[in-house]
């Protein structure tokens, strides 16, 4: 059962602990590198990364001397210093590796050790795969039962929001605006024709960089440029999606049109997506970490009070993860039409009036 980006970071800790290699294995572009590098930083290791479909068994195992006698091993660098200090040993693409470098790999996970050299007790292996589940659609050679016993296996699907929250603050704002809008344009789920250029978690952070590098991402750039880089990066339908959703960025409506400006007309012809999307959008920028001011509140609770009960109990929700405050002043708080939020939680909780 394939696993989220969010789970699986709260349970490899445990592998970890025990020095037990994990293999990621997920669909291109998911984010499995990413992750593995964001685990190396909370846990104040360096990546030692090495690409396995690129080596040989001399990258692996190094090369020999000898005294006339006797042979011996000299292991490359990379292997060295993951026998000398603390490191994650981070070997992508095992899956791609010829049959003699798996081999090697073979006994790295099974015994922590190589040509006679231990790896360091720190040390930690993680590897990547496109295989598995997914696996029909690469050309990657696949693993025998005896190969995946060898480690320890995380199947990953992440989810949207996985990405949403990784992106607040890695990408930039228009394109997490367009994805949080557009779910069905993050990554392709379906089989991949040939030859075709299809979105990825991976592409849209390689589109925001190229844009914002060239400034296309400003008031005024031209949306055919905009377009025609989209399209080379992500692919024809996610690219005219794109150029519309820049063609009217400026009469989206912000969270300070909401909170600020008290705009709540602009939402009269919204429906749920659009009110998910834009409290989603609240939730990312951090609206109620500090205290709001009445007009704010006053704000908040007018366009509150205008929600589908669905959307209603997911604002209040993202509420209550900020100041406290702004709790209970929405709770205590009455619309400008002088119905009561409190009100009007109690008939989204009870299905009745107050």
């Amino acid at each position: 059962m394939a696993v989220d980006f969010k789970t699986f970071i709260s349970v490899v800790p445990h592998v970890a602990a025990v020095r037990k290699p994990v293999l990621i294995r997920g669909r291109h572009g998911v984010g499995k590198s990413c992750v593995v590098y964001q685990l190396a930083e909370d846990i104040g290791l360096p990546v030692v990364e090495r690409r396995a479909s690129q080596m040989t068994e001399g990258d692996l195992l190094g090369l020999p001397s000898t005294d006339g006698a006797v042979t011996t091993w000299n292991p490359p660098e990379w292997f060295k210093t993951a026998c000398d200090t603390a490191v994650i040993l981070f070997l992508d693409e095992v899956d791609r590796a010829t049959p003699e470098v798996r081999q090697g790999i073979f006994e790295l996970t099974d015994s922590r050790k190589l040509a006679g050299f231990a790896l360091h007790p720190e040390t930690l292996i993680f590897a990547a795969v496109n295989g598995g589940e997914h696996g029909e659609q690469y050309q990657v050679g696949e693993m025998d039962p005896a190969e995946l016993d060898r480690w320890t296996v995380f199947d990953v699907e992440p989810t949207v929001e996985d990405w949403l929250g990784w992106a607040k603050s890695n990408v930039d704002e228009v394109i997490w605006d367009f994805i949080n809008q557009n779910h069905n344009h993050l990554e392709h789920s379906d089989d991949f024709e040939p030859n075709k250029v299809y979105p990825s978690r991976r592409s849209w952070d390689r589109l925001s960089e190229c844009l914002v590098g060239a400034g296309l991402l400003e008031e005024g750039a031209d949306l055919g440029v905009v377009y025609n880089l989209t399209n080379a990066f992500v692919g024809f339908e996610a690219a005219v999606s794109f150029r519309d959703f820049i063609e009217t960025y400026e009469r989206q409506v912000t969270v300070e049109m909401i909170l600020d400006d008290g705009k709540i007309e602009k939402t009269s012809d919204f429906g749920i997506n659009e009110h998910s999307a834009l409290v989603e959008k609240m939730e990312a920028v951090a609206s109620f970490k500090d205290k709001l001011t009445d007009g704010q509140v006053q704000n908040l609770a007018d366009y509150f009070l205008t929600l589908p009960s669905e959307v209603a109990m997911k604002l209040w929700t993202v509420l209550g993860q900020g100041e406290i405050e702004n709790t209970v002043a929405l709770h205590q708080a009455t619309g400008s039409d002088g119905t009561a939020v409190s009100a009007y939680i109690v008939e989204l909780l009870t299905g009745e009036e107050a």
